[in-house]
């Protein structure tokens, strides 16, 4: 599998050549923290049947280029941003529920604003805001900073960089994010199987227990749903030797990284008022 970073600059800018590979090649568009967790090197191990060619990047760029019709399939952490940009225009043929990980709020190892002893994940931004102390956003409209921003919405709460000094807008991906919260002793939220494996930091998973840190990862066909297309076989192939292998993945404290979701690949059906 050949694997390219998304650049969005460059998006949607294809050469004639690129044009022709893309032709017999299945282009699949993920996101930044199925890369940075493991997932997608287990793919690669796998050696799927179906030539592919990845593009990783943020769940909204991904999406936003899928509905642009660049890419074949998607798996992306974003349902809101997935029924706007893909279910409602009718862009997804297929919706596939893959797996599910989950988020974590994290930070130094102090908690100076007491995160662990939160009630609920809003709790914890409360207290975050309440103490002033240092968050770091990833600000990307990925599927981590579309969820931090629904969390800070349960909390009632809108932090912004020029009222909130304290809240940083980063920019930047998942495992760039950890090491930016780690060099300011900062909190942040996490998708934690990508958490356990960045390496050098002292930050500590510290609240995972409310519902609203569920992080599921869908798998969109995208166009066609032709049985004998390359997209609805990648489809059949994620779902039944991909997926149980995902399921199998370990946390370093042995606690599975990835949990199943109920259902089997289907047409999508739009949610009204999303």
């Amino acid at each position: 599998m050949t694997r390219y970073v998304l650049i969005l600059a460059l998006l949607g800018a294809q050469t004639a050549c690129a044009r022709d590979t893309q032709a017999t090649t299945l282009r699949l568009g993920t996101t930044t923290t199925v890369e940075q967790s493991g997932a997608l090197a287990l793919l690669d191990s796998l050696h799927p049947t179906i030539p592919v060619r990845t593009v990783v990047g943020a769940s909204g760029a991904i999406l936003r280029s899928a509905a642009a019709g660049d890419l074949d399939v998607v798996i992306t952490h974003a349902p809101d941003l997935e029924q706007r940009l893909l279910i409602a225009p009718g862009h997804a043929a297929l919706r596939c529920p893959l797996v599910a990980s989950r988020f974590a709020i994290v930070g130094p190892p102090a908690d100076p604003a007491h995160v662990a002893t939160a009630a609920s994940a809003a709790d914890a931004l409360r207290r975050i805001a309440t103490a002033r102390a240092a968050f770091i956003s990833r600000a990307d409209s990925s599927g981590t900073h579309l969820k931090e921003l629904s969390l800070w919405k349960a909390a009632g709460l809108s932090p912004d960089a020029p009222r909130s000094p304290w809240y940083v807008q980063a920019g930047v991906d998942q495992a760039a994010t950890l090491r930016i919260a780690d060099e300011r002793a900062a909190y942040a939220l996490a998708d934690l199987p990508t958490f356990t494996r960045v390496t050098g930091i002292d930050l500590l998973a510290l609240f995972t227990a409310d519902t609203l840190l569920g992080n599921p990862y869908t798998l969109y066909v995208i166009g066609s749903v032709a049985a004998e297309s390359a997209a609805t076989r990648f489809s059949t192939w994620a779902m039944t030797v991909w997926r149980p292998r995902l399921l199998a993945m370990r946390l370093p404290d042995g606690a599975a990284a990835f949990a199943p979701l109920q259902g089997e690949c289907a047409a999508p059906v739009a949610v009204a008022g999303r």
